[in-house]
């Protein structure tokens, strides 16, 4: 039995979302993610000023004067929300956690994917993976996925990217549009992300909190590792530690834009502190001027 309080989030983050793809998003979702490419309608008579190369010769030769192809866009798409639920998820120090972000950024996706015709399948993983929904259209399916992301308690702890990876280009061979939700706090997955680049459309949405990138001095601190569950004391006022936490935070963002450069993927950086409507906004633009 699904807890009340999670059907009230989902619908809180439906009631969000919907406005934002009506209001902000829905046009350029539809000019963003294009279709598979163009697919035969039928045929008609050939008309002065038409293609030589769409003249249809069977067509023309079974009926004695020229006829041509009609072609229009194929627009349905499969999209995939290839969501991290690692226990980092369970991090957010203003706000939202991580986790809470990643639902009310997959409804978004998702609402704009189906008010497209697009189908929309999940795949949930931590150290291993988690749950899988097949593609398919529909308001009450995207529900479905929203909620999903919100209430399944997932068995790991860690994050294997390299698995999801590989676990999305063995199964899903049809190409998709693969939003891949996670804090990248991973290593070794950076050759999976160019094998999934080169046959679905891959975009890492990267969820980010202000405290996992700098260290405050506030002297010592009992923390817990939520990957590992190791307690750790850190002394925050040693100018050592700090140097040594930025050194880390520094080395993670050169690997993680090494990897999506190498990729060939574009990226997007959403916080648990901040709106996502102006950096998904701006992402949508960038990548519309790009085209």
């Amino acid at each position: 039995m699904i807890p009340r309080e999670v059907l009230r989030q989902v619908r809180r983050i439906e009631i969000r979302t919907r406005h934002l793809v009506t209001d902000v998003f829905g046009g350029e979702y539809h000019s963003v993610f294009k279709g598979r490419g163009m697919e035969f309608s039928e045929v008609r008579e050939y008309a002065p000023g038409d293609e030589i190369r769409t003249i249809d010769w069977n067509v023309t030769a079974r009926l004695g004067h020229p006829y041509v192809k009609l072609f229009r866009e194929e627009r349905e798409l499969t999209v995939i929300l290839l969501v991290d639920q690692s226990a980092s998820g369970a991090f957010g120090t203003r706000r939202r956690f991580k986790a809470e972000l990643a639902a009310e950024v997959g409804a978004l996706l998702a609402l704009s994917a189906v008010q497209n015709n697009d189908r929309v399948g999940l795949v949930l993983f931590t150290d291993r993976v988690e749950l899988t929904v097949p593609p398919a259209k529909g308001r009450r399916h995207v529900l479905r996925v929203v909620r999903e992301i919100l209430y399944h308690r997932p068995q790991g702890r860690g994050t294997d990217l390299r698995g999801a990876l590989d676990h999305l280009s063995r199964t899903q061979k049809r190409r998709a549009v693969v939003f891949l939700l996670s804090d990248f706090f991973a290593q070794g997955y950076e050759q999976s992300l160019a094998v999934a680049s080169r046959r679905h459309d891959v975009v890492a949405v990267r969820l980010r909190d202000t405290r996992e990138e700098v260290l405050p001095s506030v002297g010592l601190v009992a923390l817990r590792d939520l990957e590992s569950d190791r307690p750790l004391l850190v002394d925050t006022s040693d100018r050592g530690v700090r140097r040594a936490f930025a050194e880390r935070v520094a080395e993670r963002e050169r690997s993680f834009s090494a990897a999506v450069r190498r990729s060939r993927v574009d990226s997007v950086d959403l916080w648990t502190d901040r709106d996502v409507v102006v950096p998904l906004a701006g992402f949508f633009h960038q990548r519309m001027r790009r085209r």
